[in-house]
């Protein structure tokens, strides 16, 4: 008997892409929603998208979606979770969203111990709004905002956000991944059912991240952002577990 070599998700619409060809998005959407369908928790899930290229996602997921202003997602998450304790729900927010604008937002959610998952795509520019230097763009990396390549000592070190988030008690999980081989895109679905656990057991803040790639505003083909994912990314992002609960499996 044939067996299918592909299947759709059942949580990801039937439509044509919008994201550029190489881009990594639509890898993490699948991951977010396989993990969802396999767990029995597609109609018990709530996704919030703010500004920037996630502002898509709700065109892709097929859970119930809502968009929050610039780096507000958190705020509206916190929200949402109250009033619906019972559902799962996540945020999933771009690097030039959550690290910029939004920081006091997710910090304080941390803070909190707010019991949604944040799901964050760190692609190191701002992707929709043209290509500008984010709080994750590499030092020498060039953008529109960055030609000669992001200085040190005009814009600072590139933020890291697992680190940050791990020294607060209240995101009991935080987690790094990537999306450039099938090894780490396997690591990162085990990572994204692990952050729902947690949100299913009420432990509290669970926080994934995602190193992505953005081909179109790095400037490269999509082969070669993933070789720049792996030599230049991933050597500032060490990928692994920064945080779990007490008594969880070591990675």
């Amino acid at each position: 008997m044939n067996q299918p070599i592909f299947t759709y998700t059942k949580g990801m619409i039937r439509t044509d892409t919008s994201y550029c060809p190489g881009c990594t998005h639509g890898i993490s959407h699948r991951l977010i929603m396989e993990a969802l369908d396999e767990i029995g928790k597609l109609g018990e899930a709530i996704g919030v998208g703010p500004i920037g290229c996630s502002v898509q996602a709700h065109k892709f997921m097929n859970v119930d979606m809502c968009e929050a202003a610039h780096g507000r997602a958190p705020a509206v998450a916190s929200g949402i979770r109250r009033v619906h304790p019972d559902k799962l729900v996540f945020t999933y927010q771009g690097d030039g969203d959550l690290a910029s604008i939004g920081t006091a937002e997710i910090v304080h959610a941390a803070v909190r111990g707010e019991k949604f998952t944040t799901f964050f795509i760190n692609n190191a520019i701002y992707g929709m709004t043209g290509g500008q230097m984010a709080p994750t763009t590499l030092l020498g990396q060039r953008s529109t905002t960055s030609q000669g390549g992001r200085e040190l000592g005009q814009a600072g070190a590139p933020i890291r956000m697992c680190e940050l988030l791990a020294t607060i008690g209240g995101a009991v999980y935080v987690e790094r991944v990537a999306l450039n081989s099938p090894a780490n895109i396997n690591k990162a679905k085990r990572a994204v059912k692990r952050a729902f656990e947690v949100q299913e057991k009420k432990l509290g803040f669970s926080f994934i991240e995602f190193v992505s790639t953005c081909p179109t505003n790095w400037g490269l083909t999509p082969i070669a952002a993933m070789d720049f994912l792996k030599e230049k990314m991933l050597p500032y992002y060490p990928l692994g577990v920064y945080r779990q609960p007490e008594g969880g499996e070591k990675q």
